[in-house]
């Protein structure tokens, strides 16, 4: 299997997990619970319709195939109706980003610590970086609000200091 199947497998079952597991997200997409468990399962080959994963993105609220395909081609997913973030939440965003990178690091150095990453560690590894770059995205929205705005003005303060 190549790296883009890799991704869209485990984009289906992030999806299918979102939507409450094999027999709920079945019952969503009009589908079969054998249907959906090849779909969930990583060595399987079988591949969601879009009408399957249209249903089921719009069920949990999140593009995770969506995103997959669109990166083939160099594209990225926005939200238009996002709303205007102060900038007390890039701090938010940005924390978000440093516990993603740290939980992926440290999946990555259990998974090498023998020398060897078995297809399960290697799924988690992929696991911890998607999460890793949604919360890359969600800073990046973030900065990019305050840009189109010309700036934004902090209401953040020091406190406990004789700063001026």
């Amino acid at each position: 299997m190549d790296a883009f199947l890799i991704r869209l497998k485990a984009a289906q079952f992030d999806l299918i997990e979102a939507c409450g597991g094999i027999d709920r997200a079945g019952d969503k997409a009009g589908y079969g619970k054998s249907t959906v468990g090849r779909w969930n399962d990583r060595y399987d080959p079988a591949l969601m319709p879009l009408t399957a994963i249209a249903k089921l993105e719009a069920d949990c609220g999140q593009p995770f195939v969506t995103e997959v395909m669109a990166s083939v081609t160099g594209r990225r997913l926005t939200d238009p109706e996002a709303r205007p973030d102060c900038s007390a939440d890039i701090l938010v965003a940005h924390a978000h980003v440093r516990v993603s990178e740290a939980s992926l690091g440290l999946t990555v150095a259990e998974a090498i610590a023998d020398g060897q990453v078995t297809p399960a560690e290697a799924a988690e590894i992929d696991r911890e970086a998607a999460a890793l770059d949604r919360a890359t995205d969600t800073l990046r929205a973030k900065i990019a609000s305050i840009r189109a705005r010309h700036g934004e003005k902090s209401g953040l303060k020091i406190v406990g200091g004789d700063a001026p």
